[in-house]
């Protein structure tokens, strides 16, 4: 089961609290994934059992009007979808206009701000919007979330609704349809906290706790390897300067306290400015030490007729 799946599982299994909730969940429902004929037969289509049931059940305690659902699959992707069909009865007319689908004036586009006045309403009508088209991205991978409607006006309003509670997000329109879309994980974390999938929240945490952790220990090993890169390369360097004034001069043109730590150096070849320390008699410091390499490099340049 996607990520999707799971969390719109764990919100058809929630009840709003009130009557104007529970409308406006069902209008976003309705919105996204809803027909409504010119004889007033209302069709609502979801691929989720879960979201099915939901919708159903909305229906019935509002408005206690009969339902009937198909169940259909499809030969190319081999999946079931389900419709929900409200057939042409009395009360469902009311119905859709209480609903805030249709007015006076025709068909309505946009939120009906009557619906989502309150906080726990509004709430209602982006989780009733998910449960119709939403979809949020396996928290393994980057962090996407996206609801996707039919219209600019219903987008708009959702963008609006999210920016309510402080969930940044925007609109564009993709294929015919316009698609209201936010990235990072504090957003979508927000936004299920927000619809009340805790569950689904507390999962997606946790795997981002977990990332963050690899990648923090990603970025040591990083950078322990590139220091450990670094320090070889120095090493090699320093290996190369001593080789060059031996061969040419002798060790014993250098000075007794740098003739140690050559001797120190070559036999050393991989170790740390601090472990050569360790090895001299009586040990170096790391800095005394670094500061005989210095001393040594600027001889090897002097010899190739380098400027320091």
């Amino acid at each position: 089961m996607s990520f999707t799946a799971e969390v719109k599982d764990e919100l058809s299994r929630l009840m709003p609290e009130n009557s104007l909730a529970c409308k406006a969940e069902l209008s976003a429902l309705v919105r996204v994934q809803g027909r409504l004929s010119a004889n007033y037969r209302l069709e609502i289509t979801t691929e989720t059992a879960p979201v099915a049931r939901a919708a159903v059940k909305l229906i019935h305690d509002i408005y206690k009007l009969k339902t009937e659902i198909t169940t259909r699959r499809s030969v190319l992707h081999k999946t079931y979808n389900y419709l929900i069909t409200v057939p042409a009865q009395i009360g469902l007319e009311e119905a859709v206009r209480d609903l805030g689908i249709i007015s006076k004036s025709g068909l309505e586009l946009g939120v009906d701000p009557r619906l989502v006045r309150r906080t726990d309403s509004a709430a209602a009508y982006l989780r009733g919007a998910f449960l119709g088209g939403g979809f949020i991205s396996n928290p393994t991978g980057d962090f996407h979330f996206e609801l996707t409607c039919g219209h600019e006006a219903l987008a708009n309003g959702l963008v609006a609704l999210l920016s309510r509670s402080n969930i940044p997000a925007r609109s564009l329109k993709r294929r015919g349809s316009w698609v209201v879309y936010s990235k990072g994980a504090e957003p979508i974390l927000d936004f299920l906290a927000l619809v009340g999938a805790h569950k689904s929240m507390l999962a997606m945490e946790n795997v981002r706790v977990t990332k963050s952790l690899r990648n923090d220990v990603n970025r040591r090993l990083n950078a322990e390897m590139a220091n450990q890169a670094k320090a070889i390369d120095a090493a090699m360097e320093q290996v190369r300067n001593i080789r060059l004034l031996v061969e040419q001069q002798g060790i014993e043109s250098l000075p007794p306290a740098l003739q140690e730590l050559a001797r120190l150096r070559l036999a050393h070849p991989d170790a740390s400015l601090k472990e050569l320390g360790e090895f001299a008699k009586p040990p170096l410091s790391k800095s005394a030490v670094y500061h005989r390499v210095r001393r040594i490099e600027a001889i090897a340049r002097e010899y190739v007729g380098q400027e320091p």
